[in-house]
């Protein structure tokens, strides 16, 4: 009876007079109960013997499940309030925030970096209308030849801006193992039996990509897929994975991390661009900080694909 009574406190199991207890059909959404951390161990416990089984090593499994957890974080809904102590990032997508966000908590357990990817433009149009701490940006300006600033005079004019880089990465072609189509290059784009998958509107990758396409003269009329759009790079790799396309533009690391091929086009800088308002807050400093450890510069160059000469330097913007 007191197990049962127990199973009953922990919203495991219901009672009803004349039919018995039954094990719930949905575990309740609640605070983490011991019963229920159990159940999640043993889960992790048995996933790790049959994956460890097959031959990964530990350190494959943990970046394996950081990348993971970083295409749930896409969806992740903003809070309407979000507490003092955590730093909304809103912006362009990057594998390795995910990574940044679970060591900054890790090393400071007072503090939580909150990631709400939804494109370089959109974190720039977020921090005008305070709805950001800080944005994600890598958009090029092909006018100057040059990254983010050109974007953040005309969103964020007369103010003073900080742009700490995160890391300069290579961007190109992702393309099934072996590449079987023989696609090189982005007029491949067009060739038969080449079905692309896009970034969404907005994001740097697709600015980019589209002052490319202007620049050779290529009609993304005549592109298969081209209006196909996902929100993230790791979103645009598992597409490609799964067969249902065969070549997209993104980071070289999404590449890796789905066993894909990848063709190098361009090398960009990704940097955090954060208002000088916020730049004298204690979270921003110690995230500031932490960037230019070797232990981050590590983290972000297993990954692949990364630069991380420039990572935690400061440009100004006046």
């Amino acid at each position: 009876m007191r197990a049962y009574q127990e199973l009953a406190h922990q919203g495991l199991v219901v009672s009803h007079v004349g039919k018995g207890t039954n094990v719930v059909e949905y575990i309740p959404e609640q605070g983490q109960t011991p019963m229920r951390r159990a159940a999640l161990f043993n889960r992790m416990e048995a996933f790790l013997l049959e994956i460890m089984t097959a031959g990964y090593s530990p350190d494959e499994v943990e970046l394996s499940l950081r990348v993971a957890l970083d295409r749930w974080r896409t969806f992740s809904a903003q809070p309407e309030e979000t507490p003092p102590d955590v730093l909304r990032f809103v912006g362009s997508h990057d594998p390795s925030l995910a990574l940044i966000a679970s060591q900054y908590h890790e090393n400071n357990p007072e503090l939580s970096l909150h990631l709400s990817f939804t494109g370089s433009l959109g974190g720039l149009i977020a921090l005008a209308e305070k709805k950001a701490d800080l944005a994600g940006c890598h958009l090029w300006d092909e006018n100057t030849d040059t990254y983010n600033e050109p974007f953040i005079r005309k969103l964020l004019p007369g103010q003073k801006v900080a742009m700490l880089t995160l890391a300069h990465r290579r961007v190109g072609l992702i393309v099934p193992a072996g590449n079987p189509l023989g696609i090189e290059s982005l007029k491949s784009l067009t060739k038969a039996g080449a079905h692309f998958v896009n970034r969404q509107q907005g994001s740097g990758t697709r600015v980019w990509l589209d002052a490319q396409l202007r620049s050779l003269k290529i009609n993304s009329s005549g592109i298969l897929g081209y209006d196909e759009e996902k929100m993230t790079h790791s979103e645009v790799a598992r597409t490609i994975s799964k067969g249902q396309a065969n070549v997209g533009v993104g980071v070289e690391t999404a590449a890796l991390s789905f066993g894909l091929d990848f063709k190098p086009l361009t090398t960009e800088r990704y940097d955090l661009i954060i208002p000088f308002e916020n730049w004298g807050d204690k979270s921003i400093q110690i995230l500031k900080r932490s960037l230019g450890t070797k232990q981050t510069k590590s983290v972000i160059n297993n990954l692949g694909g990364y630069d991380t000469t420039q990572t935690g330097t400061v440009t100004w913007v006046t």
